[in-house]
């Protein structure tokens, strides 16, 4: 079974039915199967080759749904990137992940320009909807620049059909995420994968045909990808939202169409938390909530209870590397409120102490993950993949080494207690300290500089910097925070900056954060 055979054998048992809703767009499963058709042949035509690499760089929108599933037909993987990428961190990846075609909404061109010095392999633009052109065109010489528009009022359907000939063992996806090095490291997904993540999750969550499916969640998470996967798995309908910024909208749309899945991270829940009456609103239709990204606070989960009696809330535990961990049934919401719940379906965890033996109950240790779901390692990186993705004691299988720490009860019942390392998990998104600590060192005046994450009611954790400033330098908590949000997605920028006259350094001579903790 391939990701893309998802689409294909909904739009063949219900090619009338809406599969997608985004703003005043509605399209059946017939309509996007056969734009997805359309986009794939173009890009064979065009010179894209199978087990190429194409970059999505775009805001959730119906343009998206059908890049991503027709790169699949097109016998490509699928790059999906954060729509508010800085050249900088596209341009990396650009070059680590090799990508020979980028589609991109024209508003967009300016950040594409600039991200584009240098890869000379990308040899298709196509810019949605098209209208305009990038205004730099230094690399158009090497790339042909198509407009979306054009692209797809051909009917070239069959010329992927051609090409297309892969197995459930190729890459469906790549998807990057902040690494501990500060570069971002592609996480490989495979099609077994990704088809094996999706029924276990839509098994346990009971998705049926006539679910409709809320997301708010940016394409480039995979929480909010696998939301149009899974429901595109099922036959039901995903109601595609740019984003959260307008809660109230977002409840009137939940009303309108009658959702009955809502996947959300705990920003949202804090913000649904402070709306002032949602009894306005008719949620009878609403069947569950999910979470994911964060552990919701317990006093949460009982607000989310009160406000929302009829619905089931899954309390749900993940990593990109394996797409899903764990969910607690809801009926354990009020007994075990603080667990992370039991594996998911077809899938074994264990905990196991640093010599790899597996730890006795309430036990502290590193949390191992195996399963179909596990991914294939990360892209470009042998050594973080051999770190991460080992061998197992059974011939061929792979196992996943998560980094988080964690404790199991009596019953089986999993509990997080905290991560090996220091990333930070802020708005849904996971968060490489350096990363941002290099962005602030390059601020004319900046010493040092460290980054940790602090517990926030709103965000999970908000990103506080510490800066030590050079002899005499004038900079400001204000200039940090402008250069930050010059040069790093929103969700990256520092809520707060303190400024020391030197850092405490442990005996290796590193920045002690453990000290900024206290």
């Amino acid at each position: 079974m391939l990701v893309n055979g998802f689409l294909e054998n909904s739009a063949a048992r219900r090619p009338d039915k809406v599969a997608l809703i985004c703003g005043p767009d509605r399209l059946t499963y017939r309509d996007l199967n056969a734009a997805a058709d359309r986009l794939a042949a173009a890009l064979v035509r065009r010179g894209t080759a199978r087990h190429d690499r194409v970059i999505i760089f775009m805001d959730n929108s119906v343009e998206a749904v059908i890049a991503l599933f027709g790169i699949l037909k097109a016998g490509c993987a699928f790059i999906i990137v954060h729509a508010a990428m800085k050249a900088r961190k596209l341009n990396y990846i650009i070059k680590d992940s090799g990508a020979s075609a980028l589609i991109a909404h024209s508003d967009k061109a300016g950040v594409v320009d600039a991200a584009l010095i240098g890869c000379d392999g990308v040899r298709n633009l196509i810019w949605v909807p098209g209208d305009i052109q990038p205004t730099d065109p230094k690399y158009l010489e090497s790339a042909l620049c198509l407009s979306w528009a054009a692209l797809l009022n051909k009917s070239e359907s069959k010329l992927a059909e051609r090409q297309s000939r892969n197995i459930d063992q190729d890459i469906a996806a790549i998807i990057y995420t902040s690494g501990s090095t500060g570069e971002p490291k592609g996480v490989v997904s495979a099609h077994c994968n990704m088809v094996a993540a999706v029924r276990s999750i839509t098994t346990y969550l009971e998705n049926i045909e006539e679910d409709v499916i809320l997301n708010a969640l940016p394409l480039s998470f995979d929480y909010g990808l696998y939301q149009v996967l899974m429901a595109v798995a099922f036959g039901g309908t995903v109601v595609l939202e740019r984003s959260f910024s307008f809660p109230y909208k977002i409840m009137e749309t939940l009303q309108r169409e009658r959702v009955t899945g809502f996947p959300i991270v705990p920003t949202m829940i804090a913000m649904l938390l402070q709306m002032e009456d949602l009894s306005i609103f008719d949620l009878s239709s609403l069947r569950y909530i999910s979470n994911t990204a964060a552990a919701l606070p317990v006093a949460h989960i009982k607000k989310m209870q009160a406000l929302f009696p009829q619905v089931k809330i899954f309390s749900m535990y993940g990593l990109t590397e394996c797409k899903r961990v764990s969910y607690l049934p809801p009926e354990y919401l009020n007994t075990k409120p603080g667990s992370v719940g039991i594996p998911i379906p077809n899938e074994e965890v264990f905990i196991v102490d640093e010599s790899g033996r597996e730890v006795g109950t309430k036990e502290i240790g590193e949390l191992v993950v195996r399963g179909a779901n596990v991914m294939r390692g990360y892209w470009n990186a042998p050594q973080a993949t051999e770190k991460v993705f080992r061998a197992g004691s059974r011939f061929g299988e792979v196992l996943l080494y998560t980094g988080d720490l964690f404790r199991r009860d009596e019953e089986g019942f999993l509990y997080f207690v905290a991560r090996k390392d220091d990333m930070i998990k802020c708005r849904g998104e996971r968060i490489s300290p350096r990363e941002i600590e290099n962005i602030i060192c390059e601020l004319d005046g900046v010493a040092e500089a460290a980054v940790i994450g602090v517990p926030d009611e709103f965000l999970g954790n908000a990103i506080q910097a510490y800066v030590v400033k050079r002899k005499n330098a004038k900079i400001t908590e204000n200039d940090v925070i402008k250069f930050c949000s010059k040069n790093l997605e929103p969700f990256m920028v520092p809520k707060s900056v303190t400024f020391l006259e030197a850092f405490t350094k442990t005996p290796s001579g590193k920045i002690d954060k453990k000290q900024l903790r206290c």
